[in-house]
């Protein structure tokens, strides 16, 4: 599988709402990894996608994530690729999809599988990825690998779409993962 490319992927951030966020493992760090990749994804002109499960009961996307997003995804199934409209509402020619988010054992990793179905990549990108609880995580990432999908960090994503250090955006992305 080749190095990531600002032009075939997307980011897919899942569930990542003020209502659940609380109850998720070390969800502050979570909040700020997660922001910095989103930040580097609008400088590389990554299309950033997010999903919301019952956003009236859940609540919306927190507001440190939200404002990096291009466009938000309502979904009642916790595999979002079982929306009726999931499939049409995704950037076009966007095949490799980073997916972050909570819980990474449920909606993550249904939504992921689902995806396989649908002829896409997904990558779990495990530091931006969170569960309740640790062992639940752990699995998540168990029956990833199952499956043979891939999994990155943050910082390795932000480096295959930078490619260079004379990249325009390199010193703003650099700063970015100085941050975290």
């Amino acid at each position: 599988m080749p190095v990531l490319s600002a032009h075939d992927t997307m980011v897919l951030l899942v569930d990542m709402q003020t209502g659940l966020l609380p109850a998720i493992a070390d969800h502050q760090a979570l909040i700020q990894r997660t922001a910095c990749l989103l930040q580097a994804a609008q400088l590389m002109g990554v299309p950033v996608i997010a999903t919301e499960h019952y956003a009236d009961k859940i609540g919306p996307t927190d507001p440190a994530l939200r404002r990096w997003v291009d466009h938000v995804i309502h979904k009642t199934h916790f595999d979002a690729t079982r929306e009726s409209r999931f499939l049409a509402e995704l950037p076009r020619r966007r095949t490799r999809v980073l997916l972050l988010g909570t819980e990474a054992h449920v909606c993550v990793l249904q939504t992921g599988l689902g995806m396989t179905n649908l002829g896409l990549s997904p990558i779990l990108v495990t530091d931006c990825a969170g569960s309740r609880r640790v062992h639940d995580f752990d699995a998540a990432c168990t029956r990833w690998d199952h499956y043979g999908l891939e999994r990155i960090t943050a910082e390795m994503a932000m480096f295959e779409w930078l490619e260079t250090p004379i990249h325009p955006q390199f010193r703003e992305v650099l700063a970015l993962i100085k941050s975290v």
